[in-house]
């Protein structure tokens, strides 16, 4: 067992850095969150789903796709799922062309929903992200998150 006082350590420049990162990872989830439930009664996860929904060809996704975009199990994403269904925004249903997966589809109120709540949440996005950012900064940060989700997975996340 190695000796605890000899771990490997960030250097100081590295902890901050990684200080400032693991608190926006903590903080700004919560923000959107917070934005979402007083304007939309909706989680940032439920806006997600119904979102990449609004955005699929014929507003229809497998539930697995779903997950993936997500990073959620389908055990997560099915609860999710069930909740906007009982609001009559998200409709299921087995897929006519392999009956081993469930497609999702947003309705019409689902729909209406989304573009009743992406006014908000783009406020949001643009005053808490890129509003403190020159085009530069902004350019940058897109370029980092994608190698950073990179060295996490391979696959790619969910794309526009």
């Amino acid at each position: 067992m190695s000796d605890p006082s000899e771990r490997a350590a960030l250097s100081d420049e590295d902890l901050q850095t990684w200080a400032a990162l693991a608190t926006l990872l903590e903080w700004l989830p919560t923000a959107l969150d917070a934005q979402l439930q007083r304007d939309a009664g909706l989680t940032h996860f439920e806006y997600g789903i119904l979102f990449a929904l609004s955005e699929a060809a014929d507003r229809t996704l497998r539930m697995s796709t779903l997950a993936s975009y997500s990073n959620s199990s389908l055990s997560r994403l099915s609860r999710a799922v069930a909740r906007l269904e009982s609001k009559d925004w998200v409709r299921r249903a087995p897929d006519a062309a392999d009956g081993r997966y469930t497609l999702a589809t947003l309705t019409e109120l689902g729909s209406a929903k989304v573009d009743q709540a992406a006014p908000g949440h783009v406020d949001v996005v643009n005053r808490l992200v890129f509003d403190p950012l020159t085009q530069v900064q902004a350019r940058q940060l897109g370029g980092i998150s994608r190698r950073i989700m990179t060295a996490i997975r391979s696959e790619e996340g969910w794309q526009p």
